[in-house]
């Protein structure tokens, strides 16, 4: 595989080397970058979302069709992600897991305060939820419309199983807790 160089980048962008070089040391930092930004794209679409939710509608379907919106009007953003989620740069798959993260405590964060579940049950419910959805997106890029449809409308399904599993756990959880503290001591 030939290697990049910044040089070749800013001819095919049609801007002058010496503007990249001001900016980026070289490809590796450029293409760090564009991980961040497009992480970055994506959490405020998110953050969008939720601001829509507060509004009055499902938190799950509204997510999921805003993440679909995404991938449709930036795949490529999206296919970035992806790839060096698992590609061969450590730093790349860093900044990729940086961003993951980044969506698994800002969902945490809003599922502590919407559902007043402890921290550990809102961070594996937000961990599995990101899961499903990453996997969901990288299937939607080669889709088309009507199959995205169905893929949505199964998403959806899955964050609510997800969701009521959390729930039921938590409560299961809870009961068990009050069972303990309500016997008595034994003598």
């Amino acid at each position: 595989m030939p290697v990049l160089v910044l040089r070749e980048v800013a001819r095919e962008a049609g801007i002058a080397p010496t503007s990249f070089y001001r900016h980026f040391k070289d490809v590796d930092e450029l293409g760090l970058t564009m991980v961040d930004e497009s992480g970055l794209m994506l959490r405020q679409l998110m953050r969008q979302a939720r601001q829509r939710i507060a509004k009055g509608g499902s938190i799950i379907k509204t997510s999921v069709s805003t993440f679909m919106e995404f991938i449709g009007n930036n795949p490529n953003a999206f296919r970035l992600l992806l790839r060096e989620r698992s590609g061969t740069s450590a730093a790349f798959r860093a900044a990729v897991a940086r961003e993951i993260q980044h969506f698994i405590a800002e969902l945490a964060d809003y599922l502590e305060v919407e559902n007043r579940m402890p921290r550990s049950f809102t961070e594996a419910q937000a961990e599995a939820m990101v899961t499903i959805v990453f996997s969901a997106g990288a299937e939607a890029l080669d889709v088309d419309a009507e199959q995205r449809r169905k893929l949505e409308d199964r998403l959806v399904l899955q964050l609510r199983m997800i969701a009521k599993g959390a729930y039921y756990w938590y409560r299961r959880e809870q009961e068990r807790l009050a069972a303990t503290l309500e016997k008595p001591e034994e003598q």
